[in-house]
């Protein structure tokens, strides 16, 4: 059970903040949800920029669409058939850390691409900005804004796509990509559902005092460093619990959508403490949500795949096909 306090401190928390913010007495930080709340995020019309080998019901294409003026490149798939009177419900599927070096458009995530579009969904997997072709620099998703932003471009781009109901749209994160779909969520109430497996999904004082990621190669490139620097800009979460409340998604969560969760418990790249804390302010913020953890499990749901991927098809076709 969730202990009161730590609910009823974050409560107040966001209430001091939005204040604070109102009054113009705290200035909101890009990495803010308000910052990110007032921005903008048009995204483009999608460019089919090759045609790949079919799947087994659906069509596949190398896509890009525009984000901040970048052009981002991704693997688009879209269901055979005629399309729908509304369109084909759709799904923005985020990546999680791949060093950007070792980064390549249709390697990777293939049986999870695969299993959605199976199942009847246009599927955009999106190379964030500085992986594969994708222009720009790779700035890591914990201490920048940028990945949240070309996340919530390529939503408006598929919103834009023909082939797609614009009304039907969800999102699917692994890991980092956990992080980004719910930071997305909590910025866009019209994405309809989001899955996240194996989510970095904790408070910012969990990932700054829980995680320990080891070996370091499994770090991206600086993170340390921009941690040390925001640490340092910033001051700690207990001297300074304004800032970090700003940050942290599980501040703004009285808008999202419903959200289902799945964590292996032999994961050690990143802690079940991560996900099972979110479920527990989605239940106080009286949030839809479900949460399945998976015994033996490693970061990937290796062990348990084909279930975990059953349980989140349902979950899509509930909000998306009903």
């Amino acid at each position: 059970m969730p202990r009161p306090t730590i609910f009823s401190r974050t409560t107040l928390l966001a209430a001091l903040l939005g204040t604070a913010l109102a009054q113009g007495a705290l200035e909101a930080h890009p990495m803010s949800i308000e910052a990110l709340r007032q921005g903008s995020y048009p995204g483009s019309a999608i460019t089919l920029e090759q045609t790949l080998a079919p799947g087994a019901n659906y069509r596949r294409y190398i896509a890009s669409y525009r984000s901040e003026g970048l052009k981002i490149y991704g693997l688009l798939t879209v269901p055979n058939g005629a399309r729908p009177r509304a369109g084909w419900p759709a799904i923005v599927f985020v990546h999680g850390y791949i060093p950007p070096a070792q980064y390549r458009t249709t390697e990777r995530y293939g049986a999870y691409v695969d299993a959605l579009a199976r199942a009847g969904y246009i599927v955009f997997k999106i190379d964030l900005r500085g992986h594969g072709n994708s222009e720009g620099t790779a700035s890591g998703a914990y201490w920048s804004p940028d990945y949240t932003i070309d996340t919530l471009n390529a939503f408006a781009s598929l919103r834009r796509f023909p082939q797609a109901n614009p009304e039907r749209i969800g999102i699917w994160g692994h890991s980092m990509g956990g992080y980004l779909a719910l930071r997305a969520m909590v910025v866009e109430p019209r994405i309809r559902v989001g899955v996240i497996w194996a989510g970095v999904v904790g408070t910012y004082e969990d990932l700054l005092y829980r995680w320990r990621r080891s070996p370091p190669a499994q770090l991206p490139p600086g993170a340390l460093r921009r941690r040390e620097l925001f640490l340092a800009r910033y001051g700690s979460p207990e001297s300074n619990p304004g800032f970090w409340a700003s940050i942290t998604a599980h501040n703004y969560l009285e808008r999202v959508g419903p959200i289902q969760l799945h964590h292996g418990l032999a994961d050690t790249v990143v802690p079940v403490s991560f996900s099972q804390r979110l479920a527990q302010r989605l239940r106080a913020a009286g949030r839809p949500y479900e949460l399945f953890t998976y015994p033996g499990n490693d970061h990937n749901l290796s062990q348990s795949f084909g279930l975990a991927m059953r349980r989140s098809v349902a979950y899509f076709d509930r909000y998306l096909k009903r």
